[in-house]
């Protein structure tokens, strides 16, 4: 078996990706004090309102931010809480997934998830 684990995840990372991905989500939390989540897999059309009804499950659903993320359906979803909204504008949100964009049509999805939260996170500032 391979170092990465990659078998045992059925999922599009590696153990090594999944753990610089679960860093920058606890990083980006404790940086700003809202809530980063991500959800990769299908989304039911119409994909907004799919991506909106995954947020509202979210837990302080108005301190979390959502990146709903199909790249089955090169489909990206940034889903903002009303108390993140006030922080990360549509401006922010826009320029985070165009960076997002870039690196999954370039083939690295976690790469582009990781400059999301990463701009995202900035973009909210710290709390």
């Amino acid at each position: 078996m391979s170092d990465s684990g990659v078998a045992a995840l059925d999922g599009p990372f590696t153990t090594r990706q999944l753990l610089r991905l679960d860093e920058a989500l606890r990083v980006a939390d404790q940086q700003t004090g809202l809530t980063f989540s991500v959800y990769i897999g299908p989304l039911d059309e119409p994909t907004r309102e799919s991506a909106e009804a995954l947020h509202r499950q979210l837990e302080g659903a108005a301190k979390a931010v959502l990146l709903a993320i199909s790249p089955g359906q090169r489909l990206l979803e940034i889903v903002t809480g009303a108390e993140a909204r006030k922080r990360i504008s549509d401006r922010d949100a826009k320029l985070a997934a165009l960076s997002m964009a870039a690196a999954f049509a370039g083939g690295d999805l976690a790469g582009g998830v990781l400059a999301g939260l990463d701009q995202l996170a900035s973009h909210a500032g710290r709390h």
